[in-house]
């Protein structure tokens, strides 16, 4: 799993209120709560399911990606539609298939155009899973869980934080994950390839579909940290719109 690119950030420290509580908790204990808020029947590493991801971004057309996972099966697809364009992936066991246009061979120059080869496949897989696994995938192997539960203020809301490493395997960045002081609720995450640079992207979500069980964000609406740039949005939708 590597990640991509995210805004600055006001420090506050509240001591009042459900915040209070922050400092008689772990960030294990605040993990385990988020988790129980996302995930409540605990069907995360069980999950079978179909979402659709439309990503929007500014002067590019829509891209529509259908993700289907079923983990027990080891299975993994994704099929994509953009400007009329289609191709998908999946990753069967390891076995990885591509078809552009439901055909199993491809120009060159729609390979290398569209980046279809296995790893492309697998980052993807990895991409998804990660991003609508969360929070239960702060639980991975290679995930370093600093122990201290930050206090936060950002765009004017206060948050419980925690921050993440992750092993040179796993990935390089530097992760802040915010959650609500009285629901658990995942409201922001953030990373950085290099903190003292500001670099990297923030993402901030809004509303909620529950799809097999599992409470995942509606929306992600994409930010760079330096200036604030508007990146693009994704929105989830369930399978039978």
């Amino acid at each position: 799993m590597k990640t991509t690119q995210w805004i600055p950030l006001v420090f506050a420290f509240v001591l009042f209120g459900p915040l209070a509580k922050a400092q008689e908790m772990t960030a294990e204990q605040v993990l385990d709560k988020t988790i129980a808020f996302h995930d409540p029947e605990g069907k995360w590493d069980g999950f079978k399911g179909e979402f659709t991801v439309k990503m929007r971004t500014p002067k590019s057309p829509d891209r529509t990606s259908v993700i289907q996972l079923d983990f027990p099966k080891q299975l993994f697809s994704l099929s994509v539609n953009r400007a009329g364009v289609n191709y998908s992936y999946s990753l069967d066991k390891g076995q990885c298939n591509i078809l552009f246009d439901g055909k199993a061979e491809f120009s060159e120059e729609d390979k290398k155009k569209y980046r279809l080869n296995c790893e492309r496949g697998t980052m993807m897989k990895n991409y998804y899973t990660y991003l609508y696994g969360l929070p239960m995938k702060l639980k991975d192997p290679g995930t370093k869980l600093h122990p201290e539960v930050l206090q936060k203020s950002f765009k004017g809301k206060d948050y419980l934080v925690l921050k993440v490493d992750y092993e040179q395997e796993v990935g390089e960045d530097t992760w802040y994950f915010y959650f609500d002081p009285k629901t658990y609720a995942m409201e922001v995450y953030q990373f950085y390839h290099d903190e003292s640079k500001n670099d990297g992207e923030y993402i901030l979500l809004s509303g909620m579909e529950t799809i097999n069980g599992i409470h995942m964000p509606k929306k992600r609406d994409w930010y760079y940290n330096k200036d604030e740039a508007f990146l693009g949005s994704d929105l989830l939708l369930t399978p039978e719109k």
